[in-house]
């Protein structure tokens, strides 16, 4: 990895300088990501067996998490290209998300966790489109996959290091929940340090009436690229299901629940530079589908008949893969598509459906598994995104061939 203290780098071959913005904010995704995935290892045991809830009060609050932030986080885009100033809407969003943690404490009911959720959620809404449009425009536009892939791959190894705390705690302390949620808050307020003292306060283009700034973002260029986004998210399964899958099944998988995060953000970590990097040469839409056909072989491996170790750690490897070819990958597809003065708004608007999608997905899946089972609601998503698939990759790659 090049490290590069300017904020522009002047060289776009393909040994660049990441600058120290990109570095900087994965920094600060590196210890946020502690402090969420300490909480999101335990939360699925938390809720079905500290707390008692059931699997659709589970789906639930599941859904809330996978898309509640879609209410803002085209909000806190247009607010950031707007002001030209997106660190400071980002910094408020982290803040939400870290006093969060310490706010589960006394949250023990249905109605109190799921409004923690919520403003956890909408703090992630708030942040994630003005730090993506700080790191685009940091770098120019043939790298901005493996500018991505970087931040990603830090933001991963925090998502990895969450789960072990996690699992420390609860093996030094049985059962011990809230110091999961203490420690977890410690870190997040860190990252919110970081964010304020040391990364620049980067001014972006700049466009003055709202009406420009939601045209560009919703350009007909992105029509396409939008709807492929909104079908594949769809059909998107989240991590949560799938490891209650794994758990109920495999005694491994149950003895060792946390680990199963850990797996899938080690497998992230390894793949999302060298993945940004071929979205950069093959094409975004490619690697994006490629993700999602990762996503298949998950689920066929986690609903299928075989079971054990070894299809347990193919499982979580194969969810790694997804989102290192799906994540960055979509916010550097959206970036190189979208005008500058507008970024921020166009990634917000692709993540917004992207969250809508999956929270419609959390709560149809929930009720697909207490209709028919937990095999045949998994092998039923994997035959749906089969055939989606196709025609999300037709999308995709028209606008591959319209930007190369």
């Amino acid at each position: 990895m090049y490290l590069s203290l300017r904020d522009r780098p002047t060289a776009v071959g393909p040994k660049a300088a990441v600058p120290a913005t990109v570095f900087l904010l994965g920094t600060v995704s590196l210890l946020t990501d502690i402090s969420s995935e300490m909480v999101n290892a335990v939360l699925p045991l938390y809720l079905t067996a500290q707390i008692g809830l059931g699997l659709l009060a589970y789906g639930f609050i599941d859904g809330l998490y996978q898309g509640v932030s879609a209410f803002v986080r085209i909000a806190g885009g247009y607010a950031g290209d707007r002001l030209g100033r997106p660190k400071y809407i980002a910094a408020i969003g982290y803040a939400v998300s870290a006093l969060c943690r310490i706010a589960l404490l006394p949250a023990q009911t249905f109605a109190a966790i799921s409004a923690v959720i919520t403003a956890d959620r909408l703090g992630k809404g708030v942040r994630t489109a003005p730090r993506d449009a700080l790191i685009a425009a940091s770098v120019p536009p043939s790298t901005l996959g493996r500018a991505f892939g970087v931040h990603r791959a830090m933001d991963t190894i925090g998502a990895a290091l969450g789960p072990l705390a996690a699992f420390a705690l609860l093996w030094w302390i049985p059962d011990s929940y809230d110091s999961i949620f203490v420690v977890s808050f410690v870190f997040g307020l860190i990252g919110v340090a970081v964010l304020i003292l040391f990364v620049p306060n980067t001014r972006t283009s700049v466009a003055k009436e709202r009406p420009r700034i939601l045209r560009a973002a919703f350009t007909s260029s992105l029509r396409r690229p939008l709807i492929a986004f909104a079908l594949l998210a769809l059909l998107t399964v989240s991590d949560g299901f799938i490891y209650l899958s794994l758990q109920q099944r495999d005694a491994f998988a149950a003895a060792w629940f946390p680990l199963l995060f850990v797996g899938t953000n080690v497998a992230y970590l390894l793949l999302a530079v060298p993945l940004g990097r071929l979205a950069d040469r093959v094409g975004r839409g490619r690697v994006l589908v490629g993700g999602h056909v990762a996503l298949i072989g998950a689920y066929l491996l986690a609903g299928g008949p075989l079971t054990g170790l070894p299809s347990t750690v193919a499982t979580v490897l194969l969810l790694g893969l997804f989102y290192a070819g799906t994540d960055g990958v979509l916010a550097a597809l959206v970036s190189r598509i979208a005008a500058a003065e507008a970024r921020g708004s166009a990634i917000a608007a692709a993540q917004t459906i992207v969250v809508i999608g999956r929270f419609a997905a959390s709560l149809s899946f929930g009720a697909l598994w207490t209709a028919v089972g937990r095999g045949p609601a998994l092998l039923w998503m994997a035959a749906a995104l089969t055939i989606a698939l196709p025609l999300a990759a037709w999308l995709l790659r028209e606008k591959e061939a319209r930007t190369a």
